[in-house]
């Protein structure tokens, strides 16, 4: 792993009444100081290779301490500070679910409405579950569908339309019965995000803009670049490529904005936090959305299972998820939060309402290793008297996770060298168009002798065919940064022709929503 120089930091100061000023020495609290803080980060991003990162600590409705470190892209001199956005990912959620709140506050809808009410065109392979989906159903990851289905529509980036990507939905297969089983889904923050226009006439970004933006005065956190154009102090994304650190592109996610589009810093962050753990009432004194919607959104809805490392850690005895908010137990006090994560860059906030203490960590870097190690440091701070190095916690994790993906690898190419004779046809066979209901079409092309295998749709998704096994091979994307290689099977005809393709991830490591063995393509006959 490429270590990197990580010597630049800078406290900024805020807007008030949010404090900043947390002198050099000055406790955080006992036994925490800015110092500490400061060392801690440093070395998590050396660790593990973070261009940047920004920390706060919001208690007591106060913010003790902001801070940015680093830079905001690689090799460049522009220091990362408080007022830094970076995109919040899937922390996005909590707003969609804040809107649909006041929206509820109003009377204009209610959060076991049925989807179809306000979107007629709503609709999931299986007629029942259509008609009894609820908003609530929408929130809470508990539609019957598979981890992060459908979210190949979504990224590595492309150009589906929200309509498109909700039309796409029938075509999706449940993996479960409705209602029994926890599973992320984001393509489903799309469709609740879809119900605010439905009633109001005003777009997802325009109504969260107006009711949350401008009342909290987030500026210049936004989503739009209308609403981010006013200032170019933002972060940009940075993941590892084959042991080298890169900078990539901005993820474009306008179709799937109430799902993770929001970019944001310390300073509006820490107001957010404030207003949750205050119940939606803001410092002037009025109300957001009510307390009883303050209470439903952080009420389980879906259970999650609890691993045995979460209880040797944290004695989390329970988890569930609420309303865009994950809930459980953590040192014996109720803990609500959220983690997101797009193609470079990872955030993480977290609350303990009994401590009135909130915890946001902003990266620019897809290490979820970083982000947690700082965030668990400064959380047991204040919950367990035990001190335990969460970053070595969490570099030995990622070391024995790599590891044991790496051997998943190792076993597949063995039986492949121990495998003989060529595939069941030659390339030139192999070759057309490939076209599946939800995700569309891919292309695949010879060149130069080499198969490549291309999807529609997107820019990323490009990458040459290595032969594996019979008639499996694995597709190595061009782009590196993905960490996505995939298995591509062909089964054929009785006639001994191509007839469909299947997809699996390689490594037990990639990223869920490459859902690509929700795909089932068929081969498109020439005419």
């Amino acid at each position: 792993m490429k270590k990197l120089s990580r010597s630049l930091a800078i406290v900024l100061f805020c807007v008030m009444p949010y404090r900043t000023d947390a002198a050099i020495g000055e406790e955080v609290r006992p036994g925490l100081t800015p110092v500490d803080i400061d060392a801690l980060v440093e070395r998590s991003m050396d660790t593990f290779s973070v261009p940047g990162m920004a920390v706060g600590v919001v208690k007591d409705g106060e913010l003790i301490f902001a801070k940015g470190y680093g830079v905001r892209q690689l090799d460049r001199d522009e220091p990362v500070d408080a007022d830094t956005l970076f995109a919040i990912a899937s922390n996005t959620k909590a707003f969609t679910t804040a809107a649909l709140a006041i929206l509820v506050d109003q009377g204009k809808i209610a959060w076991d409405d049925r989807v179809i009410d306000h979107l007629p065109q709503f609709q999931l392979a299986d007629p029942w579950v259509t008609r009894e989906f609820t908003i609530r159903d929408l929130l809470t990851h508990r539609s019957g569908l598979g981890l992060g289905a459908g979210d190949l529509m979504m990224w590595p980036e492309t150009d589906f339309s929200r309509d498109e990507m909700i039309a796409g939905l029938k075509h999706l297969q449940p993996v479960t019965s409705f209602r029994s089983t926890y599973a992320y889904d984001n393509q489903l923050y799309v469709v609740a995000g879809e119900i605010i226009p439905a009633v109001t006439g005003l777009s997802w970004e325009e109504f969260v803009h107006r009711r949350i933006f401008k009342p909290l005065n987030l500026a210049p956190c936004g989503v739009t670049e209308k609403h981010l154009a006013k200032t170019d102090n933002m972060a940009l994304p940075h993941a590892m490529a084959e042991g080298e650190l890169e900078t990539l592109e901005t993820t474009d996610l306008t179709a799937d904005a109430a799902a993770g589009a929001i970019w944001c810093n310390i300073t509006g962050m820490a107001a957010w936090l404030d207003l949750q753990m205050s119940a939606g009432q803001m410092s002037n004194g009025e109300s957001l959305f009510s307390k009883n919607q303050h209470e439903e959104m952080w009420s389980p809805q879906t259970i999650i299972p609890v691993s045995a490392e979460a209880y040797e850690w944290n004695r989390t005895h329970f988890a569930a998820y609420g309303l865009g908010w994950g809930l459980n137990d953590f040192d014996g006090y109720k803990r609500v939060g959220h983690t997101g994560g797009l193609p470079g860059m990872v955030s993480w906030v977290s609350m303990l309402p009994e401590l009135r203490l909130g915890v946001i960590v902003l990266t620019n870097q897809q290490s979820g290793a970083a982000m947690a190690s700082v965030a668990y440091q400064i959380m047991k701070s204040y919950s367990s008297a035990e001190k335990r190095d969460w970053v070595a916690v969490f570099e030995e994790r990622q070391k024995k996770d790599e590891k044991e993906a790496a051997e998943v690898v190792r076993e597949s190419q063995a039986k492949r060298d121990a495998a003989t004779g060529p595939p069941s046809l030659p390339k030139e066979a192999y070759v057309g168009t490939y076209t599946d209901p939800w995700r569309g079409d891919v292309t695949i092309r010879l060149e130069s002798g080499k198969l490549i295998l291309k999807f529609s749709r997107t820019e990323m998704l490009e990458g040459e065919m290595e032969h594996y096994l019979h008639d499996t091979f694995i597709v190595r994307w061009f782009d590196r940064s993905l960490d996505a290689d995939a298995y591509v099977r062909f089964q054929l005809s009785y006639q001994g022709e191509i007839e469909t393709m299947t997809m699996q991830a390689v490594s037990p490591r990639t990223d869920f929503s490459y859902d690509f063995h929700d795909l089932h393509f068929t081969k498109v006959q020439a005419d």
